[in-house]
């Protein structure tokens, strides 16, 4: 089984610790993970709760595409397609990135050479059938990096194995930056490729790859070999299988709103440490979601929970107002007057602001519209991008209700 993201206690929200689903009686709840999980011929699928039906959950492929750099303008998802296989195919350039972030892995290689700079050992057979009569030639191998090596071998050939897919090109061809990863491998591997030789290289490569620098390749491995191999991720015996796919809806929508708000602010990462900050003069790291770039600063968290529904709690609700603690002990610690909490909400967008009381302090709560009836996923998408831009500009602006819901009706009559 495989999960995102890999570590899950690392990301301090807890996600590690509730089941994948429970099941009272007749109800069958589920939790903050999406994706699926089957045992043999069994498989649950755990779809977002934006999903328009059954087989067309609109709104976890598109947040995929964004966070893994694709880019899909036709998805359709049938009971009878395997679902395993189109997530990889989303992995695939998501390991690649951070795989390439180390460089281009280089290995030691045999190498064979007939000519006059002879600088490893003679091969004694080959030069006697080749430079026989003497030609000045001398027949040696030699051992050396390369970047031509059976991991780079493996990872062109599941270059050109998506190529052939059906969502291939929108695959590699994401963002500039896949665009050009792609290119540099097809570059290094181009002098031995042979789209014949895949069963051999996929065996040399069945051995894990453990380097002390290239860490990130391990992972990169894995997914190659999945792809080219066809493979479900699988635990357990031929006789009682489980796999699956799952992702932390938590996760996934704080990545998502990255991708949007990443040109006006920072995204401090727990698991890396980038972007680290102290709440006291010298302990107590905190990692607010989002931090404004410019000043005056402007600081937020990313709720994958329906904070619309908050408003039906009481006043004196603890669960009702804890949710905003963690935002306003931010907005204090860099001295801010401006914090958001940003929220996915079916159909219709939603914009309040709150003062605190006695204070400058002024409090957002934004709900991304997430759309329910669009036909076609290409519609789907358009209706997002109008979407993404109306939720930029509540960030930006001050507006009221009644504001929002006017910029609401204007967006939809553009769209239309």
């Amino acid at each position: 089984m495989l999960v995102f993201p890999h570590s899950f206690g690392k990301y301090r929200d807890d996600v590690e610790k509730p089941h994948i689903f429970s099941l009272d009686d007749e109800n069958l709840t589920t939790y903050n993970l999406m994706g699926f999980i089957g045992r043999n011929s069994t498989q649950l699928t755990i779809s977002s709760r934006f999903a328009k039906d059954d087989n067309n959950d609109y709104f976890l492929h598109y947040m995929l595409q964004k966070v893994f750099s694709i880019n899909l303008l036709k998805f359709d998802q049938t009971p009878s397609k395997e679902n395993i296989w189109d997530f990889l195919l989303y992995l695939f350039p998501y390991y690649l990135k951070k795989a390439y972030s180390q460089g281009i892995y280089k290995a030691y290689k045999k190498e064979e050479y007939n000519d006059s700079n002879v600088k490893g050992a003679i091969d004694v057979k080959r030069h006697i059938l080749r430079n026989i009569p003497f030609t000045g030639k001398i027949a040696y191998t030699t051992r050396e990096h390369s970047y031509n090596n059976n991991l780079t071998q493996l990872v062109r050939h599941t270059i050109e194995h998506i190529k052939t897919h059906p969502f291939g090109s929108g695959v590699l061809t994401g963002d500039s930056e896949v665009r050009d990863i792609v290119s540099k491998f097809i570059f290094v591997t181009d002098k031995t490729f042979n789209n014949n030789s895949k069963q051999k290289i996929i065996t040399t490569n069945l051995k894990p790859v453990t380097h002390p620098y290239f860490t990130e390749y391990s992972a990169l491995q894995k997914i190659c070999l999945k792809i080219l191999r066809h493979e479900k991720i699988t635990f357990g015996n031929n006789k009682d299988k489980v796999y699956g796919l799952l992702f932390d809806g938590a996760w996934l929508w704080e990545e998502y709103l990255n991708t949007i708000l990443k040109e006006k602010f920072i995204h401090p990462e727990n698991k890396t440490g980038k972007h680290r900050h102290l709440l006291f003069e010298n302990f107590q790291s905190i990692y607010p979601d989002f931090i404004s770039k410019d000043e005056p600063k402007s600081v937020g968290d990313a709720k994958y929970i329906p904070l619309d529904r908050q408003l039906s709690y009481s006043e004196n609700s603890e669960k009702a107002t804890s949710i905003y603690y963690k935002t306003i002990a931010y907005m204090y610690r860099f001295s801010s007057k401006n914090g958001f909490l940003i929220f996915p909400k079916q159909d219709t967008s939603f914009f309040e602001t709150y003062r605190i009381k006695e204070t400058d302090g002024m409090l957002k709560k934004i709900g991304l519209a997430v759309p329910q009836t669009t036909e076609t996923f290409k519609e789907y998408i358009k209706t997002m991008n109008v979407n993404e831009e109306e939720l930029k500009q509540n960030l930006m602006t001050d507006k009221t209700p009644n504001a929002q819901q006017q910029f609401g009706k204007m967006a939809g009559s553009v769209l239309n």
